[in-house]
């Protein structure tokens, strides 16, 4: 609204007649007018522009602020549609970790129990193993059954690789070094050697026979006879002088004979000298029997009775036949190694192996 400019006079007093203004007066205050009037339309034009200007930034923003709040909304929804996935694969990994929590519990004592069987069946194997050889080594007389089962046993106890079992391993080395360091009577040796004494009596020499000085037995002639030879022997020097190398020759001939007539022998047992040749026989055939009995009692594992069979036996040969005879001596040694050898010698048995074994059976 434009004011009014003109001004104002003040009467006082009495009222005076009115003066015209000038029309330069007018024009100026028109102009005036005229450029205030422009002013305010500029200023208002630019007020008018900048709160277009501002309304248009604000629809604007208003239009950017609800795209992005549609677009934060969908992001919110897309982000709790993903938080309810995420939280619903979570419960899902949960239940099967606990599943396979479970699972690997359930294996775990699978194989445990597996373990367990297993190495329960390898001492029930060992256990029974060693028993068996044990029977079998009480029965043959020798250790190597023994042996053999004890080093089998520590061969699968090392495989294993268990430490239950360390204990079990540690005990069967110790009794296999007694199992081996045990003297065991050679039961098959001894019989093979019994086999040869028998074979050899047939072939032993009689002291009551005419022809037990054969060979090598020659060697050992009795001092008497020796003299007699050395007799023999200045008898023919006498006759050499005498009737010279012929006669010698002949005295030594008639010597010989005449000396075979006569033999000179030590007999300790004057009954040797009565066995009749029809019982030779009978004497050879009770000393073979005797011999085979004693075999018979090495198999059964009687010791006291082989060694008593062998022991008339040898004093059998020492009193009825010749000594002196090669044969003899040797079907002599043999009995004596029989007798040497044929002593009851236990089986030395795992007793640390079958405790440590018990005591891993125990600890299940």
């Amino acid at each position: 609204m434009i004011e009014d400019l003109t001004p104002a006079v003040l009467v006082e007093g009495p009222a005076l007649p009115a003066r015209r203004l000038p029309w330069r007066t007018f024009a100026v205050f028109a102009v005036v007018v005229t450029l205030l009037s422009m002013l305010a339309l500029l200023l208002a034009w630019r007020a008018d522009d900048r709160v277009r200007s501002s309304e248009r930034d604000l629809v604007k923003r208003q239009q950017d602020s609800a795209r992005v709040s549609s677009e934060s909304d969908l992001l919110a929804r897309q982000a709790q549609e993903s938080a309810r996935d995420a939280a619903a694969k979570v419960a899902l990994l949960e239940a099967r970790l606990n599943e396979v929590a479970v699972q690997r519990g359930q294996l775990e004592e699978l194989v445990q129990s597996v373990a367990r069987a297993r190495d329960e069946n390898l001492v029930s194997d060992v256990d029974a193993s060693l028993r068996a050889a044990l029977q079998q080594s009480s029965l043959t007389g020798s250790a190597e059954p023994l042996v053999a089962a004890l080093k089998q046993a520590e061969e699968r106890l090392q495989r294993a690789n268990q430490p239950r079992l360390e204990p079990a391993r540690r005990a069967i080395a110790r009794d296999l070094d007694r199992a081996r360091a045990a003297s065991v009577a050679d039961v098959a040796t001894l019989s093979i050697k019994l086999d040869e004494a028998v074979r050899l009596v047939d072939e032993l020499p009689l002291l009551s026979s005419a022809d037990t000085r054969r060979g090598d037995d020659a060697a050992r002639v009795p001092a008497p006879a020796a003299s007699a030879a050395s007799a023999g022997d200045g008898v023919g020097v006498w006759l050499a002088q005498t009737f010279g190398q012929a006669g010698r020759q002949v005295a030594q001939s008639a010597w010989s004979e005449l000396r075979s007539l006569v033999r000179v022998t030590r007999i300790d047992h004057p009954e040797a000298m009565l066995v009749a040749p029809d019982q030779a026989f009978f004497l050879r055939e009770n000393v073979k029997l005797r011999l085979l009995n004693a075999r018979l009692a090495l198999l059964a594992r009687q010791f006291d009775g082989a060694q008593a069979d062998v022991r008339w036996a040898q004093s059998t040969i020492d009193r009825y036949f010749d000594r002196s005879a090669r044969r003899t001596q040797l079907a002599s040694e043999l009995l004596r190694t029989v007798a040497q050898q044929a002593r009851q010698g236990g089986v030395a048995r795992p007793d640390d192996t079958f405790t440590a074994l018990a005591a891993v059976s125990a600890n299940k």
